[in-house]
């Protein structure tokens, strides 16, 4: 099946809808283009799970705050259409921001209680923009699963949240986070880094990594584990904006590992604010 680039709301419902009607099941991979290994592990899982992928492409400016990168955040179509086709997806919804936001447009989605915090406080208005466009995009292409990326954590649960909260036909399904052979979680955002600051951004993980092996080794107590977190992470990062250890399902704050929790950073090299997160399970034996 060749590739098809949907530049319309219309184009894309009528695409899918065929497809389904034909007993086809389809995935949704959404995207801000740029895409690097960790967006075609997406591809490659919706490809697993459903007949069909179709791949959105929008910088959606609605979730960027007053002073971040909108206007430089990297767009590469092009190249981004050739990696797509070579993975067998059946098609792109690229649209233009008028056809997301058209003249006079004012309606936008309250994000779920998962958003309030990390995220939610450092970015104002973040999660509002986030749930607006993907309930848009859902609407657009009405998918039986959306996949997304464990690396944002918190807006997989965000949406997750979302897509229960108002009955949404759809499964929600997170994706592993693929990471460079060093640990660095894939990221367009890694584009930005110098080669001093790439040199020094592996420190995150090496940070979370320690820290899973801390629990596992029966540290159970959330004030010291964040504690040998900020010092791994001072070895390579700039500056913190959290680095924590919360509620895996709920990420609100603890102060003892008695069940699944997950380690939680944000942090900036040099001018890139980068993220990342590692599940921290409880051994029950222990």
């Amino acid at each position: 099946m060749p590739l098809e680039l949907l530049p319309t709301c219309e184009q894309s419902q009528a695409f899918t809808r065929a497809h389904r009607a034909a007993g086809a099941t389809v995935a949704l991979v959404p995207t801000m283009g740029a895409l690097h290994e960790g967006h075609l592990g997406l591809v490659r899982d919706g490809r697993r799970r459903c007949d069909l992928v179709v791949v959105s492409i929008f910088v959606n400016p609605t979730q960027f705050g007053p002073g971040e990168d909108f206007e430089r955040y990297p767009r590469a179509l092009e190249q981004d259409l050739e990696k797509l086709a070579a993975e067998g997806v059946a098609a792109v919804f690229h649209p233009a921001p008028e056809e997301m936001y058209p003249p006079g447009h004012s309606t936008f989605v309250e994000p779920p209680a998962v958003a309030a915090r990390w995220e939610g406080e450092r970015r104002p208005g973040h999660f509002r923009g986030v749930c607006t466009v993907c309930l848009k995009l859902f609407h657009a292409v009405s998918a039986d699963v959306a996949i997304f990326g464990a690396k944002d954590y918190q807006q997989a649960a965000v949406i997750r949240a979302m897509v229960r909260d108002v009955n949404l036909p759809m499964e929600v399904a997170v994706s592993p986070t693929v990471r460079e052979s060093d640990g660095l979680a894939m990221s367009s955002r890694n584009a930005y880094l110098s080669a001093d600051e790439r040199r020094r951004a592996p420190a995150i993980y090496r940070g979370l990594a320690a820290l899973a092996e801390a629990v596992q080794g029966g540290e159970r107590d959330v004030a010291a584990l964040e504690g040998r977190l900020a010092e791994a992470l001072a070895a390579g990062v700039d500056r913190i904006d959290y680095a924590v250890v919360v509620d895996a399902g709920t990420l609100e704050p603890i102060t003892t590992i008695a069940r699944p929790a997950l380690a939680l950073v944000a942090a900036h090299v040099g001018g890139v604010r980068l993220i990342d997160n590692l599940p921290l399970p409880v051994d029950s034996k222990r």
